[in-house]
């Protein structure tokens, strides 16, 4: 292998669907990234439904953040603009950095595919305690689009010229 070959550094990642209607039977979205993300190559931590509300989200986002065995989370559901939609409202007071890039791209990708619908969503990513955290919309497309085109690459090693994968040991420097 020449050093300009990279391997694939399997990640433990967790998913949260957050519903208050969905079950394990209805639930789409979080199968759809646990087939995607287990697909790639990666491990599925744990999968979770927690309903809509702020302080279970935090719950038991906090529990993850604080296993050393996690290395990402990623929520679907909650990031809309309805009164019960509160996904973004339980995850930024949580996180140590936020990347604000990862709603941008989101949103540019995702007009592409839904148009000006887009707007409604508010996805947002960020870092918690030498976590990567992606929030993204509860829609099995949403989470297609945020897989494939967006999270995967970054979440792989072997992604040039640069990932996210490659800093996560850095991510706990003082």
């Amino acid at each position: 292998m020449s050093n300009n070959e990279r391997q694939l550094i399997p990640l433990n990642i967790a998913v949260m669907v957050v519903s208050d209607s969905r079950t394990e039977e209805t639930d789409t979205s979080g199968k759809t990234l646990v087939e995607r993300l287990t697909s790639a190559g990666h491990h599925c931590a744990e999968k979770s439904i927690i309903i809509d509300d702020i302080y279970q989200i935090r719950a038991k986002m906090s529990a993850w953040i604080a296993n050393p065995e996690i290395n990402v989370i990623i929520t679907t559901g909650g990031t809309g603009v309805t009164g019960r939609d509160g996904t973004p409202e339980a995850v930024q007071p949580l996180l140590d950095k936020e990347l604000s890039g990862f709603g941008e791209v989101f949103r540019s990708i995702s007009y592409d595919e839904i148009g000006t619908s887009t707007i409604q969503s508010r996805a947002i990513a960020g870092v918690a305690n030498g976590h990567y955290i992606f929030c993204i919309p509860g829609s099995s497309g949403a989470c297609k689009t945020a897989w494939d085109k967006l999270i995967s690459a970054q979440l792989d090693y072997r992604t040039r010229p640069c990932n996210l994968a490659e800093v996560m040991p850095r991510l706990l420097e003082k």
